[in-house]
């Protein structure tokens, strides 16, 4: 599908349903969840599959879309975040009682995302960075870095897409990869 019949099909099939996708966002989602967000992030989702290739129907996917994204952010609310742990020499202050094995699992896992997140392009970490882990607002990254939200959502999916491409790699070798793949900025 071309760009431009590409954002036909967004703006004709997907924006239509942003009131509705607003509410079920909102039904679906905990308080402290910032709803714009979830829906800008629901958009970039399903922007790039339909890139791949269009769905037939968009009202079940853009919802379906909505109910993964969900689903994964409630999942990774159990996770303890990385600001939690970020500097990985606080690590050396891990209860006794943890099994040495998973402590030094836990340290390396660290240091390939720490790896990882050092060989992001200097914008990109910065939105990552302050986006992922700081937790600010796509609105308030934009606005302290002096872009545009859009150049934000772009930035964090294509961090988060090499972010993870690199652990995956690193982890399938069992040593942390030299490069990530390439993450090409915009300048805005």
């Amino acid at each position: 599908m071309t760009e431009s019949g590409l954002d036909a099909w967004f703006v004709g099939q997907v924006l239509p349903l942003e009131a509705a996708l607003e509410r079920f966002i909102r039904r679906h989602c905990r308080p402290s969840d910032d709803v714009n967000d979830l829906r800008q992030e629901v958009y970039v989702r399903v922007y790039e599959a339909a890139s791949r290739a269009r769905p037939l129907l968009a009202k079940p996917f853009v919802f379906m879309t909505a109910r993964n994204l969900l689903r994964d952010q409630a999942r990774r609310a159990r996770i303890v975040s990385i600001e939690a742990v970020a500097d990985v020499s606080a690590l050396n202050s891990v209860a006794e009682d943890a099994l040495p094995d998973r402590v030094v699992s836990a340290r390396e896992e660290l240091r390939r995302l720490e790896m990882a997140l050092n060989m992001l392009p200097p914008r990109c970490r910065k939105v990552v960075a302050l986006r992922k882990i700081h937790g600010l607002s796509q609105r308030e990254v934009a606005r302290e870095l002096g872009i545009t939200e859009d150049t934000v959502e772009r930035q964090v999916s294509k961090g988060v897409r090499a972010l993870a491409a690199a652990l995956h790699a690193s982890s399938d070798a069992g040593t942390p990869k030299v490069g990530l793949p390439e993450v090409k900025e915009k300048r805005s």
